[in-house]
């Protein structure tokens, strides 16, 4: 039996994931992470983006995040995302109507341009366009 190691997605509001897998790939602010059994201890910032979780020889689970951080220690990974969801729950319309939205307002957020919209703004609709985007993404491995 191949060794594994414990990984768990948690958000502010609920335990999303806990399973025993064999890798755990997440986006950090300086590209993936990779994780196998054994790793060293560590602590890294996550960005919005797919988390890939491989267990069972060849089968894999899709997470979306919209960031957060991962913690390794003694063979558990614990991803802490401000907010997750599962490739399988993710309604895709619904991604795409807010992907639509947001590009609408970051649209009029920029062409105000300096009477308009603050830089918090452009910031928050740019996380929430990048936030619809990588559901989309992750949504199309269902």
């Amino acid at each position: 039996m191949a060794r594994t190691l414990l990984c768990e997605i948690v958000t502010p509001e609920h335990i999303l994931y806990t399973n025993e897998v064999e890798m755990v790939v997440a986006p950090a602010l300086d590209g993936e992470l990779g994780i196998l059994p054994l790793h060293a201890p560590m602590v890294a910032a996550l960005k919005a983006g797919e988390v890939r979780v491989k267990f069972g020889g060849d089968q894999i689970e899709w997470f979306a995040i919209s960031g957060g951080y991962l913690q390794v220690h003694e063979d558990k990974v614990i991803i802490l995302a401000d907010d997750a969801v599962a490739s399988g729950q993710i309604d895709i319309e619904r991604a795409r109507q807010a992907s639509d939205l947001a590009a609408q307002r970051l649209a009029e957020l920029r062409s105000a341009g300096a009477s308009g919209g603050s830089a918090e703004e452009l910031d928050r609709g740019e996380a929430a366009m990048k936030w619809a985007q990588v559901q989309l993404s992750v949504g199309a491995h269902k």
